[in-house]
């Protein structure tokens, strides 16, 4: 019952965001990590991989000395997609440094093989997306990967260098963004 409850709050608050892309084409992925960074032509070749909570978790805890930045989205969600150019620019001027940019996808699954491939291949970010199906996470999966989030609302964005985590919600301005990843990097 906890399960459906979860899943039903989750699937209220991600459907919160306007609606702009609709299409019910089926897709099946193969749990993996992809948390390379690319934005030049192979990215839009490669397409995003499933990876379970578990593995996101895995993601998420990594503490070392590259800058970590993982933003939660959605393909339907307007202020996702506005922000994305601002992530895609702060990719392309840290291209070689210690800092890797994910994007975690939260369309529905029937998505995965239209809208998102579409927006993958449209931004050449399909090596650096993530496809976590909703249906799979529970509350605990925010609990202890977040101080702040509970998976209410998205866009997300999740910082973390070493021990140093930041966690922004909403949608980040370019110069957010740029603040919080020099704030890092000094």
């Amino acid at each position: 019952m906890k399960k459906i409850i979860l899943s039903t709050l989750l699937l209220t608050a991600l459907y919160s965001c306007k609606k702009e892309v609709q299409n019910t084409e089926n897709a099946t992925a193969a749990d993996s990590l992809s948390v390379s960074q690319t934005t030049e032509n192979e990215g839009n070749t490669v397409l995003p991989k499933e990876l379970s909570p578990e593995n996101v978790s895995q993601h998420l805890a990594k503490n070392n000395d590259t800058l970590y930045v993982t933003n939660f989205f959605a393909t339907w969600c307007g202020p996702c997609m506005r922000e994305i150019p601002s992530f895609k620019s702060k990719m392309e001027e840290l291209k070689g440094k210690p800092v890797k940019f994910t994007f975690v996808n939260l369309d529905d699954k029937a998505e995965w093989a239209g809208a998102v491939k579409n927006f993958a291949a449209e931004n050449k970010l399909g090596s650096s997306i993530i496809l976590l199906d909703g249906q799979k996470l529970d509350q605990n999966f925010f609990h202890n990967n977040f101080k702040q989030w509970d998976g209410g609302s998205i866009p997300f964005t999740f910082m973390r260098k070493g021990d140093k985590t930041d966690e922004y919600l909403g949608m980040m301005t370019e110069d957010v963004l740029n603040s919080k990843i020099n704030s890092f990097l000094q």
